[in-house]
């Protein structure tokens, strides 16, 4: 049977998502933990791979199994096993043929911004005392929407068939001394979100204009694009599919 697990973690101490050699990672620590307690060799497949240091406030994994097990006590005997900075929501049977990562129809992420120095957010948000351009920064926020080829935001080095994304909402909100920038697409390339805020805030800074930003993703040049922001102020923060309701 094949199964779901709903999951959260603060990316900090990790080196991503996906298995890297010799660097901790979740998907590693997640494997070992599931294979402790289900005493089976479990290998979890993720809905994406988040950088170095990206934290997920909603991810999906899944694996498959075929012995009976109570998915709730599992869930509380995970959070007992895991380490503080990863969280179990839930565990659930799927169909066979689901998969998390190809069936997800809408990813939505954050980046988070701070203006004032704030001693508990330096690993979960970025400082950046300079005053922003906010209502500007949301104008060119406007025009990823008109447009499907994002390779001016990507990794230069990536294997992708398509540098295509269709992006549903992206925008800039302000509160005190936070900025949030909100952005959902049906997918996202490597390094997409934080190369796009970077350039937005590019724009915020009165260093390039819309013309310039317009021009940039026409460029399909990731050299024209503007700076990658830090990664721990990046959050992935909800995946949607269509056969699970929130």
């Amino acid at each position: 049977m094949r199964y779901f697990i709903k999951l959260a973690y603060n990316g900090t101490p990790y080196n991503g998502w996906q298995i890297q050699p010799n660097a901790p990672s979740v998907q590693e620590t997640l494997n070992k933990a599931f294979s402790v307690l289900l005493h089976s060799e479990i290998s979890l497949m993720g809905a994406g791979r988040t950088d170095t240091g990206v934290h997920a406030r909603e991810m999906y994994a899944h694996f498959d199994f075929d012995a009976p097990f109570d998915p709730k006590k599992l869930v509380y005997k995970l959070n007992s096993f895991l380490p503080k900075d990863i969280v179990i929501y839930a565990i659930f049977s799927v169909a066979d043929e689901a998969h998390c990562r190809f069936d997800a129809a809408k990813r939505t992420y954050e980046y988070h911004i701070n203006t004032f120095k704030d001693a508990f957010l330096q690993e979960q948000s970025w400082y950046l005392n300079q005053k922003l351009d906010v209502d500007l920064m949301n104008e060119a926020a406007k025009l990823l929407l008109q447009h499907t080829n994002f390779q001016s935001f990507s990794k230069v080095n990536t294997d992708v068939n398509t540098f295509d994304c269709t992006i549903f909402e992206a925008n800039w909100t302000q509160k005190d001394n936070k900025l949030i920038f909100t952005i959902s697409a049906n997918r996202f390339l490597r390094n997409m979100v934080r190369s796009i805020v970077g350039t937005l805030v590019n724009i915020g800074l009165h260093k390039i204009n819309l013309d310039d930003f317009k021009s940039i993703i026409e460029s399909k040049n990731r050299k024209k694009a503007g700076f990658s922001v830090p990664a721990h102020g990046l959050y992935l923060t909800k995946i949607e599919y269509p056969y699970i309701e929130d």
